[in-house]
């Protein structure tokens, strides 16, 4: 009974964890692989690729009822998410066949997936604190881009964002909508938003699928968090306009440089004791 309590008590845990990040994503379109994937990985203990697959899915059926909000609201550019797919669909596919080779459910990519997610964390915090900047450097060096230069530029932004998205589910909110900003900047920031959300929905569900082929998912934990995070997201997208998003992105960068430090700390020990092994003879 003690372990029964014990086990609902952490359903509970996952369940809150998803409304607070679902609530984030509605709100701002970013936080949700950034906050979600090293919380499952450094709170709840989950194993990294199961952290990855479980949260893709999370992320496509939360985004999906942030798309319906936005779509409701007409603040989505379908034809950024048609070029946005373009790149990110084959990257995300071609990831997935490179990640099937590291047998990800037995921690082939153990190692991968925690160097790269470190990456993804600390580049997402130094965009959300240097966005204003970076927009004013584009703007002075690059400034407006042709429709045609535009397409292809975004293709290229989300080939990345499927590499990226793919093996670490980090990537599609910050990166993205701070990409899309520059590359759209007469578009109203709320139908970049509502455009990146929208986007993320296809990539993470077929990022999610491929990692449950390959058995790096929990069902249980999945459901847990979605049973949060789908009123969290419907809260989120409904006072996104009420939330001041500098205060917002700073203390969202503040908690992604703590997340990322920690798990730089964890990256490098795992680092020095492979090479270590490596190193000792047999």
């Amino acid at each position: 009974m003690i372990r029964s309590g014990r086990e609902s008590e952490t359903m509970l845990e996952y369940t809150v964890a998803g409304f607070a990040v679902g609530a984030l994503v509605g709100m701002t379109g970013m936080g949700g692989g950034s906050l979600m994937t090293p919380l499952l990985i450094l709170i709840f203990g989950v194993a990294p690729a199961t952290a990855v697959g479980t949260d893709l899915l999370f992320a496509a059926a939360t985004k999906s009822a942030g798309s319906f909000v936005h779509g409701v609201s007409r603040t989505i550019d379908w034809r950024i998410v048609r070029r946005l797919a373009a790149g990110s669909v084959p990257g995300a596919l071609i990831t997935l066949l490179m990640l099937s080779h590291f047998e990800m459910a037995a921690g082939g990519a153990h190692l991968l997936i925690m160097t790269i997610l470190t990456a993804a964390l600390l580049a997402t915090a130094g965009i959300l604190v240097a966005r204003p900047k970076i927009s004013e450097l584009y703007s002075r060096y690059i400034g407006e881009l042709s429709d045609h230069a535009s397409a292809t530029a975004t293709a290229g932004v989300g080939l990345v964002l499927g590499i990226v998205v793919t093996i670490c589910s980090v990537g599609a909110g910050a990166i993205g909508v701070t990409a899309l900003v520059l590359l759209y900047p007469k578009t109203p920031t709320v139908r970049i938003v509502g455009s990146d959300i929208a986007h993320a929905v296809p990539l993470t569900l077929l990022a999610g699928i491929g990692h449950g082929v390959m058995g790096s998912l929990d069902v249980g934990v999945l459901v847990a968090l979605l049973l949060g995070s789908l009123p969290g997201i419907f809260v989120g997208s409904m006072i996104s306009t009420r939330v001041p998003d500098l205060a917002l992105r700073l203390v969202l960068a503040g908690t992604l440089m703590l997340v990322g430090g920690k798990l730089a700390a964890d990256v490098h020990a795992d680092w020095s004791a492979t090479i270590a092994a490596s190193m000792t003879p047999r």
